[in-house]
C-alpha cells in the first residue's frame, strides 16, 4: 500500500514541480542514475546491502519496487532537484537539503520496515551514499564523462567494501 502512495505523491510531485518540456535535457542524468542502480542490483544480488520489503502482498518483492522507484519516483527526484538547483554558495545548501531529505524518507522506512540494510550497510552508508549520489547526478547534468568516470572508484571501493568475495581478498 505505501508504494501506491509513495507513486501517488510523485505524481503530484511531478504536475507541480517538473518542467516537463526539459525532460530531454534531464533524461541523460536519468538514464545514467538507472543504469548505476542496475548495476548495483546485478552486483549485489545475491548479497544486499539494502532492500525494499513490502508488507502488504508477497509477490511484491525488492525487485519490483525498485523498478517503480528507477522508472518513476526516481526520475521525478532528479527533474525536480536539477530544474532548481540554483548557483554559487546556495548549491551546498540546496543539494544539503535534498541529501536529508532523501536519507530522511528512507530512515521512516527504514523504521517502519518497508526498507532494510544487511552485510554491513546502515542508515549512516546511506547517507554518506546520498551525498555522492546527488553530487554525481549534479555532474553528470552538466559533465557526463567526468561523473561515469567519478563512479569506477566509487563502484571498486563499495565492491571491496561490502561485496563478500572481493573483501576476502584484503
Amino acid at each position: 500500500m505505501y508504494l501506491v502512495i509513495v507513486v501517488a505523491v510523485y505524481i503530484l510531485f511531478a504536475t507541480w514541480f517538473v518542467d516537463w518540456k526539459r525532460w530531454r535535457e534531464y533524461y541523460p542524468t536519468i538514464q545514467f542514475y538507472i543504469v548505476f542502480n542496475f548495476l548495483y542490483n546485478f552486483l549485489f544480488f545475491r548479497h544486499t546491502l539494502w532492500a525494499f520489503q513490502a508488507k502488504t502482498f508477497n509477490w511484491l518483492n525488492h525487485t519490483l519496487i525498485d523498478i517503480t522507484f528507477s522508472f518513476f519516483i526516481i526520475p521525478v527526484i532528479i527533474m525536480i532537484y536539477l530544474r532548481y538547483q540554483p548557483s554559487g554558495g546556495k548549491l551546498i545548501i540546496y543539494t544539503s537539503i535534498w541529501i536529508v531529505y532523501f536519507s530522511f524518507l528512507e530512515y521512516i522506512f527504514w523504521k517502519r520496515g518497508l526498507f532494510i540494510y544487511q552485510n554491513g550497510w546502515g542508515p549512516m552508508w546511506s547517507s554518506f551514499f546520498n551525498i555522492i549520489m546527488f553530487t554525481l547526478l549534479r555532474i553528470h547534468y552538466k559533465h557526463p564523462l567526468t561523473a561515469i568516470l567519478m563512479c569506477i572508484p566509487i563502484i571498486t571501493i563499495l565492491l571491496f567494501l561490502f561485496h563478500p568475495a572481493l573483501s576476502q581478498l584484503k
